[in-house]
C-alpha cells in the first residue's frame, strides 16, 4: 500500500473521540466536506461516552470505526487480537519498513504513548486498505496526527492533519516539525497558528495551508426583532477550563452588576465548574451568574438570540495552551452579538472595534468597561452586531470553508507523490466492531 491507490477510493478522517459535544468545528467540518462531496470514512481512537450528543451527528452519511471499541471484555480481547494480526500481516508484507518504523520508534520517541499510538496505527493501516482509503486526515495535531503519521511510514498512505490550539501549542517542537515534513498538507484555522507553525516547519512552510473553521450561519442568525430591552444579558460558551478565562468573567460582571443591572449566562461543563461555582459565590453573584452546564448546537442557539452581548475572555497559560478561534465565538457573531474578547491568538484576526470590543488578556476591569459602554450605547451594541454578522457570512460561512478545502481531500494536492508543496484552497451514525 505506497503511494495512492486507484481513483475512487475513501478519505479516511481520523479523531481522538467522537462524537464530542464540545467539538462541534469537527462535527461542523466532517458534514461540510461530506456535503461538498467528499468521500469521508470515519475512523475514532476511543467513544466519548458523553451524555448529550449534539443532533446534527445523526446528519453524519459515514459510519465510524472505533480503535478501542467500548463494550465488554470480550470485545476488547477481539480488538486486540485484531490489532496484533495486522501487525504480523505489516511485518510479513514489508519487513524492511515496518523494522525501519520499529527502529525509529527506539531511536526518536521512546514514550509510552508512541508505543500505543503505533499498536493502533498497525490496526487502522488495515482497516484503511479495506476501506480503499486513499488519503488518511488526523483531525488534531497530536495523538491522532502521531497515529496517521505512524500509518503513513507503515504504508506510504499520504495523509495529512489539522493543527487547532492546546494540540499545536504543547506537542513537541520535533515531533511536530516531523510530521508537517511529512504531512501532504497541514490545516490551520488563525494566521497566527499559520505563521507559529510555518516557523516550526522550516522547509515545509508551504504545506501549512490557512483553513477558517466555519459556522452555520443559517443556524446561528439573530432571531426576529432581536433587540436590547431591560438589563443587560452577557452569555459566553466554553469549556470550563482556565484558558477560556470564566475567572476574569465573574470578576468583571462583579464590577458590571455593582453599577446596573444585569445577568450572566455560562454554557460548558468542564473541571473548573465547582471552583466558578465557588466564585460566584464568595462575589455575590448568585442571583446574576448561571452556569448551565452542557447544550446541544440547538439550544445554544436559542440562548444567543436571548443575549444582549457575548464574552470570549480566553487567556494564554504558562504552559503556553491558548485558544485559536473558539467557534463559539464566531457562533456569536453569525448570531448578531456584539462581542468583547481577548487579545489572545487568531482572536483579533476576527474581532476588530468594526465589530465588538477587544480587551487585554485577564483584564477583568477593562472587560467591566467595555460591557458597560454597550450597555449604555444600544445603537452601538446593534451596529457591532450587524457588522460581526455580515464578517460571519462573508468569511466563516461552513458552506464556503468546506467547499476551499474540498480539493485537497480530492486530491487536488498531490505533494506525497509529487513533492510538490501544498497549495492552497481558493442520532449518532452506525459503527463498525474493530
Amino acid at each position: 500500500m505506497s503511494g495512492r491507490p486507484p481513483d475512487g477510493g475513501t478519505v479516511g478522517y481520523l479523531v481522538k473521540r467522537f462524537p464530542r459535544l464540545s467539538e462541534t468545528f469537527i462535527l461542523d467540518e466532517i458534514l461540510g466536506l461530506e456535503a461538498a462531496g467528499v468521500p469521508i470514512r470515519l475512523y475514532a481512537l476511543a467513544h466519548p461516552g458523553e451524555p448529550v450528543v449534539q443532533p446534527d451527528v445523526a446528519r453524519v452519511a459515514s459510519p465510524v470505526t472505533y480503535l478501542h471499541p467500548t463494550g465488554s471484555r470480550w470485545v476488547a480481547w477481539r480488538a486486540g487480537i485484531a490489532t496484533g494480526r495486522a501487525h504480523a500481516a505489516l511485518l510479513r508484507r514489508d519487513p524492511g519498513r515496518y523494522l525501519g518504523v520499529v527502529a525509529y520508534i527506539l531511536v526518536k520517541r521512546r514514550h509510552r504513548s508512541t508505543l500505543r499510538h503505533f499498536a493502533e496505527a498497525g490496526r487502522l493501516a488495515l482497516l484503511l486498505e479495506e476501506d480503499r482509503a486513499c488519503h488518511l486526515h488526523a483531525a488534531f495535531a497530536h495523538g491522532p496526527a502521531s497515529v496517521a503519521h505512524l500509518v503513513h511510514r507503515l504504508t506510504g498512505l499520504p495523509f495529512s492533519f489539522a493543527a487547532h490550539a492546546k494540540d499545536l501549542y504543547l506537542s513537541a517542537p520535533d515531533l511536530l516539525q516531523r510530521k508537517v515534513g511529512a504531512a501532504t498538507f497541514v490545516l490551520v484555522c488563525s494566521r497566527s497558528a499559520e505563521r507559529h507553525l510555518r516557523l516550526l516547519a522550516g522547509p515545509a512552510a508551504d504545506r501549512v495551508v490557512l483553513a477558517p473553521h466555519g459556522v452555520d450561519v443559517d443556524r446561528f442568525a439573530p432571531p426576529p426583532g432581536a433587540g436590547p430591552s431591560g438589563p443587560m444579558r452577557v452569555l459566553s460558551v466554553g469549556r470550563l477550563v482556565a484558558k477560556k478565562g470564566h475567572l476574569v468573567l465573574l470578576l468583571a460582571i462583579a464590577r458590571v452588576a455593582a453599577e446596573r443591572p444585569c445577568s450572566c449566562r455560562i454554557i460548558g461543563s468542564g473541571p473548573l465548574r465547582d471552583q466558578l461555582q465557588a466564585t460566584i459565590r464568595r462575589l455575590g453573584l448568585t442571583d446574576v451568574v448561571t452556569l448551565v452546564g452542557s447544550q446541544t448546537h440547538q439550544e445554544v442557539a436559542l440562548a444567543y438570540g436571548a443575549a444582549d452581548v457575548f464574552v470570549q475572555a480566553s487567556r494564554v497559560l504558562a504552559d503556553g495552551d491558548r485558544d485559536g478561534i473558539p467557534n463559539s465565538l464566531l457562533e456569536a457573531m453569525a448570531s448578531g452579538l456584539p462581542v468583547v474578547a481577548s487579545r489572545v491568538a487568531g482572536i483579533p484576526e476576527v474581532v476588530d472595534e468594526g465589530c465588538g470590543r477587544l480587551v487585554a488578556p485577564g483584564d477583568s476591569a477593562g472587560l467591566a468597561d467595555a460591557l458597560l459602554t454597550l450597555a449604555a450605547d444600544p445603537a452601538l451594541a446593534r451596529r457591532l452586531g450587524a457588522a460581526g454578522r455580515s464578517r460571519a457570512i462573508q468569511q466563516f460561512d461552513r458552506a464556503v470553508c468546506a467547499r476551499s478545502i474540498a480539493p485537497l481531500f480530492r486530491g487536488g494536492v498531490t505533494a506525497a507523490v509529487s513533492g510538490e508543496p501544498a497549495s492552497r484552497p481558493a442520532a449518532e451514525p452506525a459503527t463498525r466492531a474493530s
